[in-house]
C-alpha cells in the first residue's frame, strides 16, 4: 500500500475537504434560501445529540486504529496491522448495532426529554440508522489513514457529500409543503444516503487493496493485547469527543432557550440558532478544511516518527504543522471579517453578520485547537485534549447562559462566550505540545511575519472596499488580490521559505 508524506497526505485530504466545503457552501445557500433557517435549525438541533451517540458507538476506536496501524507498519509488522483492523471492525459493528437498537426503541422518550422543539422527532429517527453506517466506515478510514494513504478517505468523503446534497435538497423541497419538520426530515434522509454512499466507496477501495496483496504475513500480537492497547488509546479520545459532543448538545438546548429568555419567540430563537450554525459556523469553519486534513495526517505521521525514535523528525512535523495552520488561517480570517455582510446576505441571514465578525476574531484559535489536538493524539497524549475541553467548557457554558439571556446581547453574548472558550482550549493545547515535544518555536517567523502579511492584506482589502460595491464577483477579485499581497509579503519578509514550497507536491519541481 503506498505511503504518503505528512504534507502529501494533508494536501490530498485538503483538496477533498476543500471540494466538499465548496459543495457544502452551495448546499447551505440552497437550504437557507429555499428551505429556510427554521427548517435548518430543527435539523441542526438533532446533530449534537446524534454526534454524542456516535461517540459512544465508535468509542474513539478509529483514531486508535490509525495510530496503532501506523506504528506496526513502521516496524514492518503488516500482519499485526491487519489483525488490528479486524478487531476494530468487529468491535465497531457490535457496539453500533446495540446503540442503534437502543436509541431507535427509545426515540419518543429521548425527543421529549432532550429537545426544546418536539418537531425534531422525524429528523432524529431518520438519523439513527446512520450510527451503524458511520461507525463501520470510520474503521475503514482509520485503516487507510494508518497506512498514510489518504486517497480512499478523500474519495469516499466526496461521494458522501454529493449524495447528501442531491438527495437532501430534492427531498427537503419535496417535503417542505407538508410542514417545516418534514423539510428538515428531507435533509436528514440526504445525510443518511450520503453516509451509505461513502461506506460503499471506501469498502470497494479496501477490497481492491486486498486483491493487490500477494502474501498474508502472520500476526504476532495477540488479540487481548490489541484490545487492551486499543481501548487504552481510544477511551481518552472518547471522553474528549463526548465532552465536545455533550457541550454541543448543551448549546443546542441552551442557546434557543436563553434567546427566549432574552425576549425572542420560539420560532425566532430556532431561526437564529439555525443561522448561527448554518451561516456563521459554516463560514468560520471553512479554513478547517486544511487544519482537519493536517490533524488527520499528523496522528499516523507523528506516531510513526515516535515509534522509530526519530524525535527530531517528530518535532519538525509538529512545528511545520503549527506554522502552516497560522499561515493558512490568517488570510481566511481577514476575508471572513471583511465580507461578513456579503456572506450573511448570500445565506439569507442578515442578522448574523455582526456575530460572524466577532467569531472571526477567534478563528485562529479554533484552527490551532484542531492541529494541536492532532499532535497530542499522535504523541499518545490522548487524555490532554479531553482535560482542556472540560476546562474550556466549564468556563464557556456559564458565560453563554448568562450573556445570551441578556436582551441587549442575545447571540452577541453567545459569540463572546465561544471566543473565550476557543482561546482557552487552544492555549492549553499549545502549552502541552511545547512541554512534551520542546518545539522551540520561532516567534518572528511563526507569528510576527504572518501578522505583518495579514495586516498588509487587511489594509488592501479595506482600501478596495472603500471604492467598490460588495458584489460576489467584486469580492472574489478583492480576495484574490489580498491573497496575492499576503503571500508576496510572506515571501519578501521570509515568513514563507523556499523549502516550504518544496514540500508541496505540485510545486516541488518548480522551486528546486
Amino acid at each position: 500500500m503506498p505511503k504518503k508524506s505528512l504534507i502529501q497526505g494533508a494536501i490530498i485530504l485538503f483538496l477533498a475537504n476543500l471540494f466538499n466545503r465548496i459543495l457544502g457552501f452551495i448546499y447551505q445557500y440552497l437550504i437557507m434560501k429555499y428551505v429556510g433557517s427554521e427548517a435548518y435549525g430543527l435539523y441542526q438541533m438533532v446533530f449534537p445529540l446524534y454526534m454524542t451517540i456516535l461517540v459512544f458507538s465508535t468509542a474513539g476506536i478509529p483514531l486508535a486504529v490509525s495510530k496503532m496501524i501506523a506504528e506496526k507498519i513502521s516496524l514492518g509488522r503488516e500482519g499485526d496491522a491487519a489483525r488490528i483492523f479486524r478487531v476494530a471492525i468487529l468491535l465497531l459493528s457490535f457496539s453500533s448495532v446495540v446503540v442503534t437498537l437502543l436509541i431507535y426503541i427509545n426515540t419518543p422518550v429521548i425527543v421529549a426529554k432532550c429537545f426544546p422543539d418536539a418537531r425534531v422527532f422525524y429528523v432524529f429517527r431518520i438519523c439513527i440508522p446512520a450510527i451503524f453506517i458511520v461507525s463501520v466506515s470510520s474503521a475503514f478510514r482509520g485503516y487507510f489513514q494508518g497506512h498514510q494513504n489518504m486517497v480512499p478517505s478523500a474519495v469516499s468523503q466526496i461521494c458522501e457529500q454529493l449524495f447528501r446534497i442531491v438527495v437532501g435538497f430534492y427531498l427537503a423541497i419535496k417535503f417542505l409543503p407538508y410542514g417545516i419538520e418534514f423539510g428538515a426530515a428531507g435533509l436528514a434522509v440526504g445525510m443518511l444516503v450520503g453516509e451509505f454512499a461513502g461506506l460503499f466507496v471506501i469498502m470497494i477501495h479496501y477490497l481492491i487493496s486486498r486483491r493487490k496483496r500477494t502474501h498474508r504475513p502472520q500476526a504476532v500480537t495477540r488479540y487481548h493485547e490489541i484490545i487492551r492497547e486499543m481501548f487504552g488509546l481510544s477511551l481518552p479520545v472518547t471522553g474528549s469527543r463526548l465532552v465536545f459532543s455533550g457541550l454541543s448538545a448543551l448549546d443546542a438546548v441552551i442557546i434557543p432557550r436563553q434567546l427566549q429568555a432574552a425576549g425572542y419567540s420560539l420560532r425566532k430563537a430556532t431561526t437564529l440558532f439555525g443561522e448561527l450554525n448554518g451561516t456563521a459556523f459554516t463560514l468560520l469553519a471553512f479554513p478547517s478544511v486544511f487544519t482537519f486534513a493536517l490533524a488527520t495526517s499528523l496522528v499516523p505521521a507523528i506516531s510513526e516518527a515516535v515509534a522509530k525514535k526519530e524525535y527530531r523528525l517528530a518535532r519538525s512535523r509538529c512545528s511545520d504543522s503549527i506554522r502552516l495552520t497560522i499561515l493558512i488561517g490568517l488570510p481566511c480570517i481577514v476575508i471572513i471579517y471583511c465580507f461578513a455582510d456579503l456572506f450573511a446576505g448570500i445565506f439569507n441571514s442578515s442578522d448574523i453578520a455582526p456575530i460572524l465578525k466577532l467569531l472571526s476574531l477567534g478563528g485562529i484559535f479554533t484552527y490551532l485547537h484542531q492541529t494541536t489536538t492532532g499532535i497530542l493524539q499522535g504523541l499518545g497524549k490522548t487524555h490532554l485534549p479531553l482535560v482542556h475541553s472540560v476546562i474550556g467548557g466549564m468556563i464557556r457554558i456559564p458565560l453563554m447562559i448568562y450573556l445570551t439571556a441578556m436582551p441587549h446581547l442575545g447571540l452577541t453574548g453567545t459569540a463572546a462566550a465561544y471566543l473565550i472558550g476557543f482561546f482557552i482550549v487552544a492555549v492549553l493545547n499549545m502549552i502541552a505540545v511545547n512541554h512534551y515535544i520542546k518545539l522551540n518555536l520561532d516567534f518572528e517567523n511563526i507569528i510576527l511575519k504572518p501578522l505583518i502579511a495579514g495586516a498588509g492584506m487587511l489594509l488592501l482589502v479595506f482600501l478596495f472596499l472603500r471604492f467598490a460595491l460588495q458584489t460576489v464577483a467584486g469580492s472574489l477579485l478583492i480576495s484574490v488580490a489580498g491573497l496575492i499581497v499576503y503571500f508576496s509579503i510572506l515571501l519578501f519578509n521570509g515568513g514563507m521559505r523556499k523549502q516550504d514550497l518544496n514540500k508541496i507536491p505540485i510545486l516541488n519541481n518548480l522551486f528546486k
